[in-house]
């Protein structure tokens, strides 16, 4: 099916309340805190190994095009297949991602399904929106990617991670980590690319 752009995405004030108040904490580095060091080393493999999981809570897109807000629920089934699902405030779905095998399946709030080797560039044709799947399923776990430019806070987990995408300069900032989990796992991060920023507040995580 061809991909125009449409509004796939309807504006979704209310999640937007659950973005608001960020905890922070302080940007402690030092020799202690090197990215080589053994402690971040193994907390980074620790997280490598976790190959099934589910997370769910509050996604905003802001840039200076649109605004998008939603509830997203993220199920990770294998480190090559998942499923992403974006939904209203009322629980209707907006979206729903599904990437198995190299093949992603994208079906919008109309029920209209569309197919592609792809899924970074058909977000975008489609909605607008320049998500960088890839990396974002490692963000998401606190790992830095393909970056090889990051830092780390007290507790030697990702502080900051420095890209370079499409030509822009890009960052990661983590705000604050779900510490219930073994291993802790981020629960607030920002990406921020020139005029655009994601933002993603993690409510749980479910690790099996």
């Amino acid at each position: 099916m061809p991909m125009h752009k449409v509004n796939l995405l309807r504006l979704l004030p209310l999640a937007s309340l659950v973005l608001t108040a960020c905890t922070t904490f302080s940007p402690t580095t030092g020799p202690s805190t090197s990215p080589t060091s053994p402690e971040w080393r193994q907390h980074e493999q620790q997280v490598k190994q976790l190959e099934h999981y589910q997370t769910r809570g509050a996604f905003a897109y802001i840039s200076d095009k649109q605004k998008v807000y939603a509830r997203f629920f993220w199920q990770q089934y294998s480190p090559q297949s998942y499923r992403l699902l974006l939904t209203n405030p009322l629980g209707s779905t907006e979206m729903e991602l599904k990437v198995q095998n190299g093949v992603a399946q994208l079906t919008n709030n109309q029920g209209k399904q569309y197919t592609s080797d792809n899924p970074d560039d058909m977000i975008q044709k489609l909605t607008g929106m320049s998500i960088p799947l890839v990396n974002l399923r490692q963000w998401m776990l606190g790992l830095p990617g393909d970056s090889s430019d990051f830092s780390l806070d007290s507790q030697y987990r990702l502080r900051q991670v420095n890209y370079k995408q499409q030509g822009l300069n890009g960052s990661v900032t983590y705000q604050s980590y779900d510490t219930t989990t073994t291993p802790s796992l981020p629960n607030r991060l920002e990406m921020a690319q020139g005029s655009q920023r994601i933002k993603l507040k993690m409510d749980s995580w479910t690790l099996n």
